[in-house]
Order: C-alpha cells, then structure tokens, then sequence
C-alpha cells in the first residue's frame, strides 16, 4: 500500500540519515537523497540492512514499510538487534548462513526460505546485496524480499494434492486387486504417516465386548509401538459409539492448550501424543474403527486437507474391509462348497457301498438260509464301512423282557457277544427302540484312562410288519454324531437283517413240520403197506375158497342152482380187482417212499408200441373205437423201465377206452420234440373242465359223468401213472380241447 506524501515524511523523520544506509556523502536536501528515500519508503519490495560487524557478526539496521508490514516488526525495534533475537534458533541459523554466503563470495546471491514471525511461516524470494568501502571491504548487506507464501501455498496445494490422488489411487490399486486386508492396512498406515510427516498413524478396531485393540501401525523410531495393545480409553472405546458418528472428526492440535478430560489427557500422554487426529472407520451402517494420525514431540496445527485426506482414507479403507469380508465370505462359500461336494462325493461312495452290502445281504439271504452267515457278514463289513470301533446285533427274547447280543464285530473295544441284558434295567434306552424309533447318544468308556473318552453311539432298531426283533448297535470312536444320511441307510440293513432273520425263522418253522410231514408219511406208508398186507390175505383166502366150491361142485349140481354162476364169477372178479386194489397201493406207497432206480434198456419206439397197442384192438373194436398209431420214423432209442413205460401206456389206454364214445376216435403218437421224445394219448368225443383236469391225478378221483362204458376200476391208475412217469424221470400233462383230451408223456433224451 503506498504511503501519502504526509506519512512519507514522518516515516523520513525515523530513518537513520541516509548516509548510515548508503554509505555515501550527500546533503540531506540534495534531489538525489530524495529520489533514494522515496524509493526506500514506496518500493513493494521488502528493503532490509544488515551491518557486518568487526567479528564477522550481523546486526539489523533498518526495515522498509513495506517490510514492516509483512512480518509485524518495526523498524525502530529492530535496530541494533542480531538474527537471533527476531527469529527460531533454526531459523537464525538459516539466516546466518545466507548472511555468511554473500560476504564469503562478495557478490549478489538470491535464494527462497520459509521464516516464521510471531508463529505464522511465510516464504520469500530474497536477493542480498553487498556494500564495500573504499577498502573493497564489505562492511553491510541490502536485502530485498518478496512474499511468496501465496505461491508456495500454491504450489503446495498441488503437490499436496497429487500426491494425495497417488496415495488414493495406490490404495484403490490394492482394494482393486484383491490384497490382503492386513498388507492394506499396514500400508496405508505406513503411506499415511509419510504423506503427513507425523510421528504415528495407526487403525484401531472396536471389539464385541466395547474395547479395542490397534491392528496396523507405522511410527517414527523415536516413538514407541502400540501395534497390538488393547485400547479401553473412554475417547476411544465403542462404550461411547455417539461420540463418532459419520460426521464426527475428532481434532486436538495440542493436549496442553485444550480443555480436555484429565483422564483422556492422561492416555494420549501415556501415548506420548501431543497432536491427535481421530476419523471414525465405517463398515456400511456400523462403526468399524478408527483411523488416527498423532504428533508425538509438539502440538501441531492439523489442515482441513489433512483431515480432508483420512476421511477419505477411512473410506477406502471400510471399502477394503467389506471387500475383505465378502472375500472371506466367498472363499468360505468355496470351501463349505467343495465341502458340501467333498461330502456328497463320500455319501454318494458311502450309498454304493451300502448298496453293494445290501445288494450282497439280498443275495446271501436268496441264496442262503444261514442266519448266522448274514448277520455276521452284516456286523464286519459295518464296522468296516463306518470306521466304527464295534458293531453289534442283538436279539430280543419272545417275551422281549431279555436281549441277548448275538452278533459282533469288535475292533478295539472288549468282546461282548453272549452278553444278556435285562430290557427293565434300561428302560431309557429300550422303550423307544421298542417303539421302533433309533436313538444316539455320546457314552463315556468306563475304566481309567489318562483322558476322558467320549463314544458317540447309535442304536437302530430290527423289525418288520410282524413286530420288533432286535437292534443293530454302532459305536464311533469320537463325539461326531451319525447324521441322518447314515442312520437312513443303516436302517436300510436292518430291514434286510429283519428279512434275514423272519426267512431263518420261517426255515427253521418248516423244516420242523417237514420232518414232521415226513414222519407223518412214513406212518402212513407203514400203515398203508400193513394195511395191504392184512387184505392180501382175507382176498387170497376169498378166492382159493371159490376156487376149491367150484372143484367141489359138479356141473350138475352148479346148473341146478341158476344164481351159483353168478356168484361165483362175482367172487372171482371182486377177488382180482380188490387184488389188483392192493398191488397198485403197493405200488404207490413204494413209489412215494424211497423207489429203487429203474432198470434203463434202450428200445425202439415203433417196433414196441405196436404189440402194445394191438392188445386193445379187440376191445376198442367192440366198443366200436376207431385206433391209431403214429411214430416218427425218425424217433431215437429211448432209455426206459420197459415194465414202468409198458403199465404206464397201457394205464392211459385203459382210460381212453373207458371214456371214449362210441364212433370215436383214440390215437397214440410218439415223435420228436426237441431234445425230448413225447407220447402223445388222444381221444375225442370227451372234453374235460378246468376243475376236472386239475384233479385228475388224485387217487380215487372218478370222471362218472365221462364214463359211457361203466368200466370197473381201482381209481389209483391215473396217480399210480403220474408216479410212474416221475420215478423215470420225465413228465406228464393232460389238455382237454375242441372235443378232445391228449395226456402228452415227455422223456428228455
């Protein structure tokens, strides 16, 4: 600001003659003294003098207004004055050494620094000038200054600026990329307390239980670490969650010059902390941390930039800290993935496993009636398959008041199979296995041990429709309790060890009642062959006693009687047929019991039915019957009992002249079928029903309705032949059809 000609004046009046500051000789009202004082007093330019003492020394002479102005000295109190009575030592120093240069060379020098006058740095462009005498000695020094603080400010800005976007950017970068939330933590802490030229930064995190404890730091050498103290400090703690809320920002420049509680001025001195910057750390909604920057040695005067600067670091940093947890979310979804595949994988080889163990139960049980077998193979291959320290099968008694273990598969536990148990003693455990409901429980094994053992065990019950049967028991040697995947596919065996176990019952059931069918039959053929036996004998007597009247008698005295011939050839035909009665008994009870293997002959089809079939013609012609014989010329030799074949195809022919009507047909045909040779007795004129042919092999079974002829007969041909035919080892079957029934006889070659 320039001065009125009025102010120039009095200011002229202060300043030392001008000879003192030139060093030259001119008269105080010369023109040129005051051209040189109104340059002095107008220049924008700060003007300073400094003499050079004897001893190398310096000492201020004068100031310019415009000096004055800029650093708030004037003139008059700065005179005689050295360096350090104006200025910081440090900032004496500095300019000492200026003052020092531009004597040493002699010459103009310029340079920029940063002074501080009454605490507010300013910077300036200065240029030192120096004066010599007629000696060419320096005896003072002209400064000339400009405040630059605007520019430097400026410039600072810039700088400031630019390096904060690198800082953020380098921040970004790592969020970006996925690093690891530690590294980021304790590179922006590191970075952070650079980037400010603090003594300590660090990120403190809040605890579920209110405190908090410091996760990342960096800090000058001469400070001490906090990383990893535990911090309850009532300015800190999450206690107090409204003392940082989203717009909060905690700034102290100095703990000395602040009204702050002893007790929070106390914790920052314990943290040798002179300067404190709190920004609080958000995680979404909820208050995370807190990020804080300190000066340790001095209070110091925190910008809005710098605080500008933390909370978008603490931005930042709450990004990377969701991030990092959506990370950790993520791999921990991986992992409880590739667990949950791990685990399908060991159930899906653990249910083909199973599937094969009940697959080979199935078959063990179909092909095998050994209870003992099955359940023992069920109680190893479990053991086996569950990594289980015993597997047990036990068996309830019929009253279900005992239960006995029957079955057992041990690896590292004592043997218990034999074991018998009292279901009343631990009604607990039996009364939902009785409601056929499985159950698990941990079980600590008794006996001494230098650590307590935990069992986990399971037992799942046997039963069927019919009722309960027992229980399968497996003990794992660990606290892991069977899931229901396991217990669903062990009950899956215990409903084959139920099949396995009904089936063996069911064996045992009949066995017992075939033995006793057994028995009952051979008492029946003992009974049977007695009985034949006793009748044998009254027959034989019957029919020597008419043989011995018919002797006895002349034929005189038989025709003089009319119903003596009668009589007797009643006698005689009663006598064969209650003998040929008895003999087919015989036959079929041998038959039925243990029959001695047949006497096997090779014979030729065609050549031996014909005799055979020529013995009925008289009859069949009498009956008026037509006969037919048919025979493949290519039918091989048959191995045969010629006796059993020959009663068994005269039995059939028998039957089909018995019940043929007259005018019809019966034909008897043998030929190749196969590797079986079939026989082959038709007649027509008859057609059985369902029921009919379903009985027609049962002793004494008569077709009246069917019989136009009323032949006699013993009623045992037909199942005396059906024996018959089994004991040589082939088969026989009747079909009745169109008007017509054909009994086919098949002998495998």
């Amino acid at each position: 600001m320039n001065k009125n000609p009025v102010e120039s004046t009095m200011e002229l009046t202060k300043l030392p003659p001008p000879q003192i500051l030139f060093g030259t000789e001119v008269d105080e009202k010369s023109s040129s003294e005051q051209f040189l004082l109104s340059i002095y007093d107008s220049l924008q330019a700060s003007i300073f003098v400094v003499d050079v003492l004897e001893e190398g020394d310096f000492r201020y002479v004068a100031l310019n207004p415009t000096h004055e102005r800029w650093i708030g000295i004037r003139s008059d109190d700065l005179r005689g004055k050295k360096p350090e009575d104006i200025l910081s030592p440090i900032d004496a120093a500095k300019v000492r050494q200026h003052y020092a240069d531009c004597v040493s060379f002699g010459t103009t020098i310029s340079y920029e620094q940063c002074l501080q006058f009454q605490g507010i740095p300013t910077w300036w462009s200065t240029t030192l000038t120096p004066l010599k005498d007629a000696n060419s000695k320096i005896y003072r020094v002209i400064g000339t200054s400009s405040n630059i603080t605007a520019v430097k400010q400026a410039e600072q800005q810039i700088r400031f600026q630019a390096e904060r976007e690198q800082l953020l950017k380098a921040i970004a970068g790592r969020i970006h990329q996925s690093v690891e939330l530690e590294t980021i933590l304790h590179q922006t802490a590191i970075e952070l307390r650079q980037f400010l030229n603090c003594d300590r930064v660090f990120i403190y995190r809040f605890e579920a239980n209110g405190n908090g404890v410091i996760i990342a730091e960096s800090t000058i050498p001469a400070s001490d670490p906090v990383l990893g103290k535990n911090i309850s400090d009532p300015g800190l703690s999450g206690k107090h969650p409204e003392h940082y809320g989203r717009s909060f920002i905690q700034v102290i420049e100095d703990i000395d010059a602040l009204d702050l509680h002893p007790c929070h001025i106390d914790f920052l001195a314990s943290l040798q902390t002179r300067a404190n910057l709190v920004v609080p750390i958000f995680k979404e909604q909820n208050m995370w941390g807190l990020l804080i920057a300190q000066h340790c040695h001095q209070g110091h005067q925190w910008q809005q930039t710098e605080t500008d600067l933390l909370k978008q670091l603490a931005t930042q940093i709450g990004i990377a800290i969701q991030q990092a947890e959506l990370h950790q979310q993520l791999q921990d979804l991986k992992a409880k993935i590739e667990l949950q595949k791990q685990k399908h994988i060991n159930q899906l080889q653990q249910v083909r496993n199973f599937e094969a163990l009940v697959r080979r139960m199935t078959e063990q049980i179909r092909d095998s009636l050994d209870e003992t077998q099955v359940l023992q193979t069920v109680t190893q291959e479990l053991a086996q398959l569950l990594k289980l320290d015993r597997c047990q099968i036990e068996l309830y008694s019929n009253c279900q008041t005992l239960v006995t273990i029957t079955y057992e598969c041990s690896v590292n536990l004592p043997q218990s199979q034999g074991l018998t148990r009292q279901i009343a003693n631990r009604p607990e455990i039996y009364q939902p296995l009785l409601q056929k409901q499985p159950l698990q429980f941990l079980e600590i094994v008794p006996g001494w041990q230098p650590k307590l053992l935990v069992m986990s065990q399971m037992a799942c019950p046997i039963f069927d429709t019919q009722g309960i049967l027992g229980n399968i028991w497996l003990t794992r040697p660990s606290q892991e309790a069977f899931d229901e995947f396991e217990i669903e596919l062990v009950q899956q065996v215990a409903n084959e060890c139920a099949i396995a176990i009904r089936q063996a019952q069911l064996y045992k059931q009949n066995q017992a009642q075939v033995k006793e069918l057994e028995k009952c039959d051979r008492l029946k053929n003992q009974f049977l062959r007695n009985l034949s036996q006793e009748l044998r004998t009254p027959i034989t007597s019957i029919s020597l006693a008419v043989q011995t009247l018919e002797s006895v008698l002349t034929p005189a005295e038989i025709s003089e009687i009319e119903i003596v011939p009668q009589l007797l050839q009643i006698l005689h035909n009663e006598c064969g047929r209650e003998s040929k009665l008895i003999n087919d008994l015989l036959t079929l009870t041998y038959l039925e019991a243990e029959p001695a293997a047949p006497t096997l002959i090779a014979i030729d089809l065609q050549s031996w039915l014909h005799p055979i079939i020529e013995s009925f013609r008289d009859l069949t012609n009498c009956q008026r019957q037509q006969l037919n014989l048919t025979v493949d010329h290519a039918l091989p030799p048959l191995e045969t009992d010629i006796t059993d074949l020959e009663r068994i195809v005269t039995e059939l022919l028998n039957h089909a002249c018995k019940y043929t009507p007259a005018g019809e047909s019966i034909t008897v045909s043998a030929h190749l079928t196969g590797d079986a040779v079939e026989l082959n007795i038709t007649n027509s004129g008859i057609e059985l029903n369902s029921n009919e042919l379903s009985r027609i092999f049962e002793p004494f079974y008569h077709l009246s309705k069917h019989d136009p002829w009323k032949h006699s007969g013993t009623g045992l041909e037909l199942a005396l032949v059906q024996k018959m035919v089994r004991h040589l080892g082939g088969s026989i079957y009747v079909q009745s059809a169109a008007g017509q029934t054909t009994f086919t006889v098949k002998f495998s070659f």
